[in-house]
């Protein structure tokens, strides 16, 4: 395959937009140019200024078109940078979804505006990405040609996250790797364990991650009397991780809303017991007491019960671990999905150089 040019548009520094870059690189011979936003959003005041950054973006990415001619331009998010992406005037574009429908929160003031642009963006690319069914289903609700989109998850490095499980089954250790922020709940977590702590029974919970609530959960754990069966590792990276999974036994999770997720895939990969909330995108890939447990949001009494339940049917648990690896060698292995993606890129770009 002749070496293609691709111009990425999102945050570099996410997980999800590394394996995409990376896995393009690695099975696609793709050269990568990327462009973020440069401010965060971390008050009213920045973003405003990030709002004010995205206006003039077209000139910025414009820019970089004209200095490295990439052949197309690809792009995370359909609401922000999906929507740029169709605007830079590259005439071949592959956005993805990141959410369930990226239109969140629903009750948002801009909630209307972001659908129009959403609607623009789908309509104008060439390649819609949905990572997993409840994406796909989104899409056919907002009526996008279902001939431009591409199901299929980006998948996990089935070399990094092994199915090794060093846990000790006659103890609770459980791992949660998602961001610190509000969606994710991690409080619910928190109260959860608080619980299991109150019954006597031990356990270790690790966090993994930073976000706005550190400080919030920091103090929450103290104050359950937790503290010391807690660890927050804060943000650590992504090499790191899989020897973190394999060094625990439950996975769980527990966010309002949920696209695609890949900490599920690599804990399942890694024979991690998954617990997690009872919404569409998790339902795609978790049976309740099949394969793992779904909890309904925001009830961490029934999380408590529900953990404690997996710790005392460890047959039950032994196998969900490995048909949940079958899984995920089978429907979500990186290499293989990420050679149909760099394949489809390659062809596009072919097909269109043809024209």
């Amino acid at each position: 395959m002749k070496k293609r040019k691709i111009l990425f548009l999102g945050e570099t520094y996410r997980a999800d937009a590394i394996t995409w870059m990376n896995g393009l690189q690695e099975f696609g011979d793709f050269e990568i140019i990327s462009w973020e936003l440069k401010t965060p959003s971390n008050n009213k005041f920045s973003r405003i200024i990030r709002i004010l950054e995205y206006i003039f973006a077209p000139l910025q990415t414009k820019k970089i078109i004209r200095q490295h001619q990439p052949d197309m331009v690809i792009a995370e998010r359909t609401t922000s940078y999906g929507f740029l992406a169709v605007m830079c005037g590259l005439r071949l574009s592959a956005i993805a979804q990141q959410g369930r429908t990226d239109l969140w929160p629903e009750n948002s003031i801009y909630y209307p505006f972001k659908k129009i642009i959403q609607n623009y963006a789908f309509k104008n690319a060439t390649l819609i990405h949905a990572w997993g069914p409840v994406m796909a289903e989104s899409m056919m609700k907002a009526k996008v040609d279902m001939s431009k989109v591409l199901v299929l998850p980006k998948g996990i490095d089935l070399s990094k996250f092994k199915n090794t499980n060093t846990a000790n089954p006659s103890k609770i250790s459980a791992i949660v790797t998602r961001s610190l922020l509000p969606v994710y709940c991690h409080d619910i977590i928190l109260r959860a364990f608080a619980i299991i702590h109150q019954k006597g029974i031990d356990f270790s919970l690790t966090i993994i991650g930073d976000g706005t609530q550190l400080e919030n959960l920091k103090n929450l754990a103290t104050e359950l009397q937790i503290d010391d069966k807690v660890l927050f590792t804060g943000r650590i990276l992504n090499t790191e991780l899989p020897a973190l999974l394999q060094k625990s036994n439950f996975y769980i999770s527990m966010p309002l809303t949920e696209g695609v997720s890949g900490s599920l895939f690599e804990a399942m990969a890694s024979n991690c017991y998954p617990i997690v909330s009872d919404i569409e995108g998790n339902q795609s890939w978790i049976t309740h007491r099949k394969n793992g447990q779904l909890i309904p949001v925001n009830d961490f009494k029934t999380l408590a019960e529900s953990i404690l339940w997996a710790f005392e049917n460890e047959s039950h648990c032994n196998e969900s671990v490995t048909n949940n690896r079958k899984f995920i060698e089978e429907h979500a292995n990186y290499e293989k999905n990420m050679h149909i993606i760099a394949s489809k890129y390659h062809e596009l770009i072919d097909r269109y150089n043809a024209i």
